[in-house]
């Protein structure tokens, strides 16, 4: 059993979440961003459909990416180069999560349903999400969004719509952390796509460890602007 959460319930420990579902640790709740920021302060995150109570996740081990590992193979080094894409951040948000949304496969759903869009585009609004947004030929053609505390980034889902749109968002998203010495992006489960870009997955309590040194630095909430990067080689 897991424990139902009023709207002023705090979250239970971490190492309480369960292992089969893996990471599953309450149920309830909200969606405000107060609730948003306090789970990703604690390493929780909000996964559910939308016919579902909501579900906070904590899973052992977690999948991140530090910047400085991000792995550009050559094909995507040869369309970052060649600057196919143009990067734009916190342009349309509310369209990037929508994008994330679409069906995937025939009769697929999505956990990131009206309710999801709502709450992510409040904090969207504070300052605290963001979306990093391929363009080409005046098309939103790929992306990503996700949450940035301190100087650390919680990545929630990225679309793409032409080769490596997707991941070209993900590789000046993870230059520009470098640059502003941003120390993990979450990618919270384990997917063999994340892990070819250099993803790799971690003890839940080194990915605590790290956290709670990373979000002490103060938030800078505002809209992003990237500087301009350059892949050679």
């Amino acid at each position: 059993m897991i424990p139902l959460l009023h709207d002023d319930t705090p979250f239970p420990p971490v190492a309480s979440a369960l292992r089969a579902p893996n990471g599953l640790l309450a149920a309830g709740g909200n969606l405000t961003a107060a609730r948003l920021l306090d789970a990703y302060r604690h390493g929780i995150f909000p996964w559910f459909n939308a016919d579902d109570p909501i579900l906070w996740w904590s899973p052992d081990p977690r999948m991140v990416l530090l910047p400085q590992e991000f792995r550009i193979s050559h094909s995507l080094r040869k369309t970052l180069r060649n600057k196919i894409h143009e990067i734009r951040t916190d342009t349309v948000f509310e369209q990037v999560m929508r994008a994330c949304a679409a069906p995937r496969g025939e009769d697929a759903g999505t956990w990131i349903h009206e309710d999801m869009i709502a709450a992510y585009s409040a904090l969207h609004r504070m300052g605290y999400a963001h979306s990093v947004e391929s363009w080409q030929d005046g098309i939103l053609v790929g992306g990503l969004y996700g949450v940035a505390i301190g100087r650390m980034f919680y990545g929630e889902s990225m679309f793409s719509r032409r080769s490596d749109a997707s991941k070209a968002a993900l590789a000046h998203l993870a230059a520009q952390l470098r640059l502003w010495n941003f120390g993990m992006i979450d990618c919270q489960m384990n997917t063999s796509h994340l892990a070819s870009l250099g993803a790799r997955e971690i003890p839940r309590s080194e990915f605590l460890h790290r956290l709670l040194e990373l979000i002490h630095y103060p938030d800078t909430p505002t809209l992003w602007c990237f500087d301009k990067h350059e892949f050679t080689g």
